[in-house]
């Protein structure tokens, strides 16, 4: 099998994720209610020269930004309340993969929520890899884009790497 099925259900989310999440949402509201409270003015603020009116593009700019990523991760959080465990046999966020790579190595990789819940053995699940991993089986090939071109790799494990390192 390749390619990457789409995923039938919303992914669950880790306790350490939904908290990092939950935490960068209100961050998030801060900032937007910081940066529109300028937006609203006195009254007796105008906007007479190009600088004021830059300044005030760069803040509707940000303003927006913010919201893009406050609806991002409040859909992430919505989503994940919804999600059941993917099965034990099946790849799902959260999963331990063993992959073998199209030169040869193989690696064990967790499929996770957030870039900086783990170093390097972190395959967030909406990257190339993990969104290609998702729904797969052991034995399953896949095929995911990197920068040098389309690579493949095979699932070898699910779980605790082979030989039970």
């Amino acid at each position: 099998m390749t390619g990457s099925p789409e995923p039938t259900s919303p992914e669950p989310i880790s306790p350490e994720a939904r908290q990092a999440l939950e935490e960068e949402l209100a961050q998030l509201r801060i900032e937007r209610d910081a940066v529109t409270a300028t937006l609203k003015g006195t009254g007796t603020d105008t906007a007479g020269d190009l600088a004021d009116q830059a300044d005030e593009l760069q803040r509707v700019t940000e303003a927006a930004r913010l919201e893009v990523r406050i609806a991002a991760v409040t859909s992430r959080l919505s989503e994940a309340a919804t999600a059941t465990a993917s099965p034990p046999d099946v790849i799902g966020v959260g999963s331990d993969v063993t992959l073998r790579f199209a030169d040869g190595t193989e690696e064990t990789i967790q499929i996770g929520e957030l870039a900086n819940e783990l170093e390097h053995t972190l395959a967030t699940f909406d990257s190339p890899l993990g969104h290609a991993l998702l729904g797969h089986r052991t034995g399953d090939s896949v095929t995911y884009d990197t920068p040098a071109g389309p690579t493949t790799a095979v699932v070898l494990a699910i779980g605790a790497p082979p030989g039970g390192a």
